[in-house]
């Protein structure tokens, strides 16, 4: 006969051991792999900072593909945004349409930045803009913003927003 605790200590054991086995069954059915993002085409016609009035004039428009090659995993886009920045400087936010992409599927988002911002550059930026102005050449990030819902076969997880690189 086992002690009163020796008997807690198998069953907390054996959950434990139900609950990793469990998680490693379900990760090898399904194989989770992660989503590529890819800028395909990018489309600079008007990009001017104005040292006057610290106004930043722009014209981006963006192809980026997003690729789901899971088996058996889908993803709902709740809420996307795609952010851009100059100088780690925030000058635009584009909502786009939520879908859902299923699995083995290529879905291309296209955001396009038109407007003109108040942007605060510190000087050595400025000099750094006006070379890359004369190169042609500019250092724009664009982050893209996502809530989502992952659908595992017919189970779909809680709404959730992954981290941003």
């Amino acid at each position: 006969m086992c002690s009163k605790w020796g008997c807690y200590f198998c069953c907390c054991y054996l959950v434990i051991l139900s609950f990793v086995l469990g998680s490693f069954i379900f990760w090898l059915i399904f194989l989770p792999k992660e989503i590529e993002f890819k800028v395909t085409e990018a489309s600079l016609t008007q990009f001017d900072f104005n040292t006057n009035n610290n106004t930043l004039n722009y014209n981006l428009a963006l192809n980026i593909t997003l690729r789901n090659s899971n088996k058996r995993v889908g993803i709902y886009y709740r809420r996307v945004q795609a952010i851009a920045y100059y100088k780690n400087k925030w000058f635009a936010t584009v909502n786009l349409t939520p879908f859902y992409q299923g699995h083995k599927n290529t879905t291309t988002l296209m955001p396009v930045f038109e407007g003109q911002q108040v942007l605060f550059l510190k000087p050595r930026d400025v000099t750094k803009f006006n070379a890359e102005k004369s190169d042609g050449v500019y250092i724009i990030d664009v982050r893209l913003s996502f809530k989502i819902k992952v659908r595992y076969g017919k189970i779909k997880t809680l709404r959730y927003k992954p981290p941003q690189d």
